[in-house]
């Protein structure tokens, strides 16, 4: 198995391990700061009757949340199958199980196989991939008119919290790292494919940011 495999499935099995608290602290909670952040991004892009792509949707209330409010369809995909399965279970909960279709595995391993859609959402994934030039490359090849992502910011006290958490990571024997890739970077990629940013928004540890493409904008 390569370190990719390896690291895509210990991210899997990472992820698996805490599915039904993703579904049990939606339910109490609601959405985090940051996700109300990037729902206001996408209010402001639009999202009335578009279709949804969501890379690494976890239990995907963040898609449902947009079919429910306009959005026309939406697609999950996520390594962690027990996180699709609550995610399934969700959108039935919601009325929602006609309108969603749901894919394991790695997007960038299946890229080929995944539809473009009007909007990619990536909330909290770019984080999860040592490779991010790649995983922002494969998800602008998807995206017809709007790119949303929250992403770590990379300030001192946030890339020490994921070292620690690497740290634990590594004692439990887990494949699965988390990065924080340079955010001024990833925005530089997404300009160069045709993508101007139309909102930005950040709390203490997260960068919120949405991206239409010019010719929308």
């Amino acid at each position: 198995m390569s370190s990719c495999c390896g690291h895509a499935a210990g991210a899997g099995r990472f992820f698996s391990f805490f599915a039904g608290n993703y579904r049990k602290r939606y339910l109490k909670k609601g959405f985090e700061p940051s996700q109300k952040q990037l729902i206001a991004g996408l209010e402001q892009a639009g999202f009335d009757g578009a279709t949804v792509l969501e890379i690494g949707c976890g239990v995907g209330y963040l898609h449902q949340h947009l079919l429910e409010k306009g959005a026309a369809a939406a697609t999950g995909i996520d390594l962690s199958e027990k996180m699709l399965a609550e995610a399934e279970r969700l959108a039935r909960e919601r009325n929602l199980e006609d309108r969603v279709r749901y894919l394991p595995g790695d997007f960038i391993g299946q890229a080929g196989a995944v539809d473009k859609a009007d909007i990619v959402l990536l909330d909290k994934v770019i984080c999860c991939y040592p490779d991010a030039h790649a995983l922002v490359q494969q998800s602008m090849n998807k995206a017809q008119r709007v790119v949303a992502l929250t992403l770590p910011r990379n300030r001192w006290f946030v890339r020490f919290g994921m070292a620690s958490m690497n740290a634990l990571l590594w004692l439990f024997r887990s494949q699965f790292r988390g990065y924080v890739h340079d955010p001024q970077a990833i925005e530089c990629w997404i300009a160069a494919r045709g993508f101007s940013k139309v909102y930005e928004n950040r709390t203490l540890a997260w960068l919120t940011q949405v991206f239409v493409r010019k010719s929308e904008s």
